[in-house]
């Protein structure tokens, strides 16, 4: 196995964990940025009155995303095993 193979598998592998994390982020990010434009128009700077909020609509983009992300992970898990095979050589 080349270094060459090591740096594609691990590239792959980044470029999965970015997409299969991103609905996550996305949400969390969004969430928290509209919570803090109504904590800024109120005026209420309490910093626990984000957290609730963030993790259920990350629990609702993983409902929603779930099975696009079971199904990408099976993709490269499938991929890696096919390739076993020419990796050894």
């Amino acid at each position: 196995m080349s270094e060459q193979t090591v740096i594609d598998i691990a590239v792959r592998t980044i470029l999965v964990l970015l997409k299969i994390s991103a609905p996550a982020l996305l949400t969390a990010l969004i969430a928290g940025l509209g919570i803090s434009i109504i904590q800024a128009a109120t005026q209420i700077n309490e910093q626990t009155l984000s957290f609730i909020p963030k993790i259920i609509f990350m629990m609702i983009a993983f409902v929603i995303a779930g099975p696009w992300i079971i199904q990408t992970i099976m993709n490269f898990t499938v991929t890696l095993y096919n390739d076993i095979p020419t990796i050894g050589r």
